[in-house]
């Protein structure tokens, strides 16, 4: 039985490498990458911490934007009043 050329296909790497706004976009998606990986690993080693964080994060948002959409009545007078 003959061996198969298993290095069919492309197997090596572009001719130019990306230049401009590609090598930027590479660039932020590897970070944005690397970090959530970090947050990941971080939430895992402290789970606790990480659900206090994201409910006191939770709860500061509900308070922004009840205060926003209560300062957004036209009338000071509602209908129940």
């Amino acid at each position: 039985m003959a061996k198969d050329d298993l290095t069919a296909g492309f197997t090596g790497t572009p001719i130019e490498p990306p230049t401009g706004v590609r090598k930027a976009a590479k660039t932020a998606s590897d970070a944005v990458k690397r970090e959530t990986h970090a947050v990941a690993l971080a939430a895992a080693d402290h789970p606790h911490t990480a659900t206090g964080l994201v409910l006191a994060i939770g709860a500061l948002a509900f308070a922004i934007g009840f205060v926003m959409g209560r300062s957004s009545i036209e009338n000071e007078r509602g209908y129940w009043r």
